[in-house]
């Protein structure tokens, strides 16, 4: 058993999910393709305040990118979509797991009660891309004039089409302007056999360890979450792994479990520390980043709690609207409301609120406000303007840092 502070749990954590040296400013198209590698998936949401989550997550890592490599992998099928932890952008080298599971438990009450209501109209659906190609949701004009959106108002032609994909039937064969693709799996990917998809213990093994590669170290309780596995086979799967002596037992301080990682994680980050001893590093998280998605484990590992307030009513909001985590030096130390005035060419920090202890001095808000800039640029919103901090004294050293650089 290896005893490790909890500083070093937090550096092993950032490096496993690539934030502990800051971007090189030179990325490439392959760089997106092994993120998302390194990471497992790469959450999808559709909120669009700033950057939508998937494109904002690979920002926080790489820096200045074109955002459009993430589209043009998944057209060329080096990615695939489906649910992981939630929707995510997938390696196309994971499909044959994920499909397994698709295949053994694909079935979700809601789902099966959308076709059991529906089947006439759903079959159609099938039918009208299996003899016309692929199709957007927005190519089926809605019967009732509603405007509709949330998933609980989809029209009944994009129900099909998401119960299609669930099942396996209909994959995303490309996005246009973030509008899903649909198309016979078969037309994607014309080699797949699912007699190739591996067995179940097997998905399940494969899928644990890249879990806990991807955190870095895990405690049993946050493995499962990370692929949304079954809990009891995840359990199972565990024992076996620390049976056969395949992981490295590390005792956190202050933590009553033992945490695990991968030997080759371990030693990756080791060597990462000698080269680097202290990652001076500041980045702007999405609220889906993978760092983060778990609240117990970002509690636990960071002493930062956190929640996504736009899901609440205004009345009951803290801190905002949109909230993206400030990571820096290796902690978690602030939350900012932001929006991206894309027309304007603006980018608003609508208020910024650090954590208790946090010494907001001028070489803190040096680092601030070229990370800002820098993410206003990459939103092509460069006009960067902060309405609110807390503590309010910082506000004046960010404003004469803001007015350094113009």
């Amino acid at each position: 058993m290896q005893s490790i502070t909890l500083q070093t749990a937090r550096q092993l954590a950032i490096y496993a999910q690539g934030f502990y040296n800051s971007p090189r400013n030179n990325a490439q198209k392959s760089d997106v393709k092994q993120t998302i590698k390194t990471l497992g998936a790469l959450q999808i949401d559709t909120i669009n305040i700033v950057a939508r989550a998937p494109y904002f997550s690979l920002w926080s890592r790489l820096g200045d990118y074109d955002a459009d490599w993430l589209n043009q992998l998944l057209a060329e099928q080096s990615l695939f979509e489906y649910w992981a932890h939630a929707a995510c952008f997938i390696p196309i080298e994971d499909y044959g797991l994920h499909r397994r599971i698709q295949i053994e438990q694909w079935r979700l009450p809601w789902y099966q009660h959308w076709y059991d209501n529906h089947k006439a109209e759903f079959d159609a659906v099938l039918a009208h891309v299996k003899k016309n190609g692929a199709v957007k949701s927005s190519d089926f004009k809605r019967a009732d004039g509603k405007k509709g959106g949330t998933w609980w108002d989809w029209k009944i032609e994009k129900r099909a089409l998401e119960y299609w994909f669930t099942s396996g039937e209909l994959m995303i064969s490309k996005r246009i302007n973030f509008q899903r693709v649909y198309d016979l799996k078969e037309r994607v990917l014309p080699n797949w056999r699912d007699s190739d998809a591996p067995d179940l213990e097997t998905v399940y093994r494969t899928l644990v360890l890249k879990s806990i590669a991807a955190m870095g170290l895990a405690i049993s309780g946050w493995i499962a979450d990370y692929f949304r596995l079954p809990k009891k086979e995840v359990l199972k799967t565990l024992k076996q792994l620390i049976s056969e002596n395949y992981l490295l037992e590390l005792k956190v301080e202050g933590w009553e479990d033992s945490a695990w990682a991968l030997p080759e994680i371990w030693e990756g980050y080791q060597t990462a520390q000698k080269q680097n001893p202290d990652p001076r590093f500041t980045t702007i998280l999405s609220p889906f980043d993978s760092l983060i998605w778990d609240r117990a484990r970002t509690s636990k590992l960071f002493n930062f709690d956190f929640t996504i307030e736009c899901y609440l009513p205004a009345a009951k909001r803290k801190y905002g609207y949109f909230l993206l985590p400030v990571l820096h030096d290796g902690q978690l130390i602030a939350r900012m409301d932001s929006k991206s005035h894309r027309a304007d060419k603006k980018f608003e920090v609508k208020s910024l609120y650090f954590e208790p202890g946090v010494a907001t001095d001028y070489n803190l808000a040096q680092n601030l406000v070229s990370t800002f800039s820098a993410c206003a640029a990459w939103h092509k919103s460069p006009e960067l303007f902060i309405e609110k901090c807390d503590p309010p004294e910082f506000y004046e050293t960010l404003q004469q840092k803001i007015a350094q650089r113009e």
